[in-house]
């Protein structure tokens, strides 16, 4: 029987369980989506769903709290003047898993912890999204307008350059006319047993 037992031990010492949901919700906020196992992510939802309840308040001692458990600073700025403001009107349910199937290696179940976004964030995202592949599309085709018109300004340039190459061989050609025979014959392949 699991009476009054509050969470999941995940087969680790208490400093390791700590380090690895730490990490988990860390990476979280980082990139508002992560994969890992279903055990897992069921135990930093817990914690994720705090924290964004301590960025919600947004105060000096939430924010003191809440970066003494997010590693990076970056990520409880990110925290604190992002991901809070989405979730004013909301009041819990953060965050949703979304089961993925089984490992290939161990057949550990895996699962997608994501934030919930709302529509409007998902439209704005998408439109991002393709803003800024529309922006990279040109700037490859400008590049490589860019990249043809340098070599059209300076084919002329190279083929003086080319003239005054020697080409591949000219050595074997000259030795085989100055000696006044012919070349040597080209060996075949060898014969295997006799």
């Amino acid at each position: 029987m699991r009476h009054r037992k509050d969470h999941r031990k995940l087969s680790r010492t208490h400093e390791h369980r700590r380090a690895l949901l730490r990490n988990l919700v860390t990476a979280l906020f980082q990139y508002e989506r992560i994969e890992t196992t279903v055990a897992k992510a069921k135990e930093a939802r817990r914690l994720a769903e705090r924290m964004i309840t301590f960025a919600k308040q947004n105060d000096v001692a939430a924010r003191r709290h809440v970066s003494t458990f997010v590693f990076k600073p970056e990520v409880v700025a990110k925290l604190f003047d992002t991901i809070g403001p989405w979730y004013t009107e909301r009041n819990g349910g953060y965050t949703r898993i979304i089961r993925i199937g089984r490992r290939l290696g161990d057949a550990g179940e895996t699962a997608y912890l994501e934030l919930v976004k709302s529509a409007e964030q998902k439209e704005t995202e998408r439109a991002d999204r393709i803003a800024a592949a529309e922006a990279k599309a040109l700037a490859q085709a400008g590049e490589k307008a860019a990249k043809k018109s340098k070599a059209e300004a300076e084919e002329p340039d190279d083929a003086p350059a080319e003239a005054a190459k020697p080409k591949r061989g000219a050595k074997k050609e000259k030795a085989g006319a100055a000696g006044g025979g012919a070349a040597k014959p080209r060996r075949g392949p060898r014969k295997v047993g006799g």
